[in-house]
């Protein structure tokens, strides 16, 4: 499996913005013609499963589903591929051209971000042996307006910091896991320089928590400032990897101290040999209790 090289995805035609001409950015290197030939490959399914997903036809999305895909609305109520596929829920942001999108691919794992006003959708595609296939489609909402309070571990943050109840079944998992606690540990002590090592110069995260979608920049100046901005650690409830080689996939259930509990997607990849996050979408799911 290659080292998952980030590489951006130009606009040219497809799918609302993405396309097969690349452009520079952090930690990218000029594309080889395989590499060329993926991002045309990601553009080309991302393009079919927004039609197929209008549409809301079956039996084309079907064949864009990995068969451990998930979707995720914005009420945080998560289907798997087989009740996705029943029952066609409407997307968030509908058709193809629809927002502004970001794509990054790293190895055999592509991100495709879809953000228009509040409205923000990540999908995530994965590379198999009869291609590449959507793994997540996940919505977030963001706050009209800045959060009064944002909900967090409690005061002790032994759950995510030291431990998050998970067991790593390799060396990928483990440095991931490492790698997520040390965030979160620098997140509770507002410590931006310690933070800053663990996130990709491109990391972008959205939560129903938040009145934004957060850069890395953004993030580290709230931290510096003792700020949150709706975006904190929070406790793990069930968590679940998916390893690529040197990207990893982290999906997860999280029970803040105040609030709903959140479905996370979270994407990792090696870069000079550390472990960084690259995106995280939280989404608040509703139809479950919280805590006050």
């Amino acid at each position: 499996m290659r080292k998952p090289v980030m590489r951006i995805l130009g606009a040219v035609v497809l799918c609302a913005g993405i396309g097969a001409a690349l452009v520079g950015g952090a930690g990218a290197r000029p594309a080889t013609a395989a590499a060329a030939g993926d991002d045309s490959a990601v553009a080309q399914a991302d393009q079919a499963f927004v039609t197929a997903a209008g549409a809301r036809d079956a039996a084309a999305l079907g064949q864009l589903l990995d068969a451990d895909f998930s979707w995720t609305d914005v009420d945080g109520r998560t289907l798997t591929r087989a009740a996705a596929l029943r029952e066609l829920p409407k997307p968030m942001i509908n058709g193809v051209g629809d927002g502004h999108i970001t794509a990054h691919t790293y190895g055999d794992v592509a991100l495709v971000r879809v953000d228009d006003g509040l409205a923000h959708v990540l999908r995530v595609w994965v590379k198999r042996p009869a291609g590449w296939k959507a793994m997540v489609y996940q919505e977030v909402r963001s706050l009209a307006a800045p959060p009064t309070v944002t909900p967090g571990p409690g005061k002790d943050c032994e759950n995510p910091c030291r431990n998050v109840l998970y067991e790593p079944k390799n060396e990928a998992e483990r440095g991931v896991i490492t790698s997520y606690m040390g965030l979160e540990t620098a997140s509770v002590g507002h410590d931006a320089p310690k933070w800053g090592p663990h996130v990709a110069e491109e990391f972008a995260a959205a939560s129903s928590y938040s009145n934004k979608l957060l850069t890395k920049e953004e993030r580290m100046a709230d931290l510096a400032k003792s700020q949150m901005a709706g975006l904190a650690p929070t406790p793990v409830v069930t968590m679940k990897l998916v390893d690529f080689g040197d990207t990893v996939v982290m999906l997860s259930k999280q029970q803040p101290d105040k609030g709903k509990p959140l479905h996370i997607t979270r994407v990792w990849t090696k870069r000079d040999g550390n472990w960084v996050i690259v995106v995280a979408f939280q989404t608040a799911i509703q139809a479950e209790s919280g805590k006050s």
